[in-house]
C-alpha cells in the first residue's frame, strides 16, 4: 500500500505544478491544498497500515525539517542581519522567549495535569513561524521590502532557535514517562549538535568556495552536493548521539558565511528539494494527522490554538517592538503574520515518537493549530497584503523608510 501512497501523492504534486498559479490567484496556497487532498484520501480509503504511514510522514518530515533549517540559516547573511540587528534582537532575543514563555503558562493553565515539561513543549513548539505558509506576503511588492525581509530572516531563524527548548521539552516529559534521557543528556546532545554544525558547515562552506574558484565544481552537481552535505551533517550528528537538527541549522550559518557568493545557486536547490518533499509531508498531515487531531479536539484544544494565532504571537511582538519607530499597522501586521507550520508538525511527531500516548494531548493542541494556521494565514495572506500595502503607503511616511 506505500506504493498507492508514492503514487496518489506523485500526481498530486504533478497536478499542483500544472494548476498552481491559477489556484494562488484564487488564495489557495500549497498547505492549504495538499492538507484538504490528504483530508480527503483519508476518508476515501486506508492508503496504509498506520504504523506504515506514521514513520512516513516521520522520516519525510525529519529530511524535510533539516534541508529547511539548512537553507533558511544560509541564506541569512551577516550584511543583512547588521541592517536590521536592532529589529531582529528584538524579535529573536526578547520576542521568540516571551511568546514561548506566555505560550508555556497557558497550556499549563488551561489543560489541567498536563506537567511542566508537555507546557512547554507545547509553547516552544508553536513558537516558531513558517514564512511558506504566508507565501503571498513575502512575494507582494505592496507590502514593503523591509517588513517582508524582517519576516523571512526571523522565519529563517526562530526555528532554529525554538529547537533546543522543545529538544529539552521533549527529554523532560519522556524521562516523567518512562526513564528516558533526562534534560541534561539533552543539553549536552545540543553541545554534540551545535560542534558538529560548526565544523562540518566551516568546511563544507571552505571547500565549495575553493572549489568554485578553481572551476573542480561543476554548476550541474553543487546543489545536489550541499543537500548531501546537510544530511550528511544530521545522520553524522545522530551516529555520535547528538541533535541532528541542530547541527543542521548551525551547519546551515556556517556554510552561508563561508561558501561566499556563489552560495545562493547551490542553496537554491536545497530549497527547492524541501519544497517538494514539504508538499508530500502536507499531504500525508492531512490524511494522517488532521484526523486524529479533528477526533481529540475539545473547545479547550480550540481555545488554545486561537490564542496562539493571537495573543500569545501578536503580544509579546507588539509589547518588544515598542520604542522600535514602527507604526501600528506595520506592528500589527508582523504580529499576525506569524503562521505555524512545518516546524511545529515534525516537533509534534518527534513527541509523539519519544514520549508516546502520553503526548497526544500536546501533539493535539499543535496540530489544531498548525491546521488553523494553514488555512487563515494561506487566505489572508493576499487581501491583507494588499490592503496593508495601500495603507501604509498613503498614511506613514515610515513606509519610505521601510522600503530602502
Amino acid at each position: 500500500m506505500d506504493v498507492i501512497v508514492l503514487t496518489v501523492g506523485a500526481l498530486v504534486v504533478f497536478a499542483w505544478a500544472l494548476f498552481s498559479a491559477r489556484l494562488s490567484r484564487a488564495d489557495l496556497t500549497a498547505p492549504i491544498v495538499f492538507v484538504l487532498v490528504g483530508l480527503a484520501l483519508s476518508r476515501g480509503w486506508e492508503l496504509a497500515e498506520p504504523g506504515g504511514v506514521a514513520e512516513t510522514v516521520k522520516l519525510l518530515a525529519e529530511v524535510t525539517l533539516v534541508w529547511v533549517l539548512f537553507a533558511d540559516a544560509s541564506r541569512v547573511g551577516l550584511r543583512e542581519l547588521r541592517s536590521d540587528l536592532g529589529l531582529y534582537g528584538r524579535l529573536l532575543g526578547l520576542g521568540l522567549p516571551l511568546t514561548i514563555a506566555l505560550g508555556t503558562v497557558l497550556a499549563a493553565w488551561l489543560f489541567d495535569g498536563l506537567g511542566v515539561w508537555l507546557a512547554l513543549l507545547i509553547g516552544a513548539a508553536l513558537a516558531p513561524t513558517d514564512a511558506a505558509l504566508g507565501a503571498a506576503v513575502m512575494t507582494d511588492p505592496a507590502v514593503p521590502l523591509r517588513v517582508r525581509r524582517v519576516l523571512n530572516v526571523e522565519s529563517g531563524l526562530n526555528d532554529g532557535i525554538a529547537t533546543p527548548v522543545v529538544t529539552v521539552a521533549i527529554a523532560g516529559a519522556a524521562a516523567g514517562a518512562h526513564g528516558a534521557p533526562t534534560p541534561g543528556a539533552a543539553l549536552v546532545d545540543l553541545a554534540i549538535g551545535a560542534g558538529v554544525g560548526i565544523g562540518a558547515g566551516l568546511a563544507g562552506g571552505y571547500a565549495m568556495r575553493a572549489a568554485r574558484q578553481r572551476g573542480w565544481a561543476s554548476e550541474d552537481f553543487a546543489g545536489p552536493g550541499v543537500l548531501a552535505l546537510a544530511l550528511a551533517v544530521y545522520a553524522g550528528t545522530l551516529w555520535l548521539d547528538g541533535n541532528g537538527f541542530v547541527a543542521a541549522f548551525v551547519a546551515g550559518l556556517a556554510f552561508g558565511h563561508a561558501a561566499g557568493r556563489g552560495e545562493a545557486r547551490e542553496v537554491f536547490y536545497v530549497e527547492q528539494t524541501a519544497g517538494l518533499v514539504s508538499l508530500l509531508t502536507w499531504l500525508l498531515f492531512g490524511a494522517v494527522a488532521v484526523p486524529v487531531v479533528i477526533g481529540h479536539a475539545d473547545w479547550r484544544t480550540l481555545a488554545y490554538a486561537l490564542l496562539s494565532l493571537t495573543v500569545i504571537r501578536m503580544l509579546p511582538v507588539a509589547l518588544v517592538l515598542i520604542g522600535s519607530g514602527l507604526g501600528p499597522p506595520t506592528v500589527a501586521f508582523i504580529g499576525w503574520f506569524g503562521p505555524r507550520g512545518l516546524a511545529s508538525v515534525i516537533f509534534a511527531l518527534l513527541a509523539l515518537d519519544e514520549i508516546g500516548g502520553g503526548a497526544e494531548q500536546a501533539v493535539a493542541v499543535i496540530g489544531l493549530t498548525v491546521l488553523l494556521s494553514v488555512f487563515a494565514h494561506g487566505l489572508t495572506g493576499k487581501p491583507f497584503a494588499k490592503r496593508y500595502g495601500a495603507e501604509e503607503t498613503g498614511v506613514h511616511p515610515q513606509v519610505r523608510k521601510l522600503t530602502r
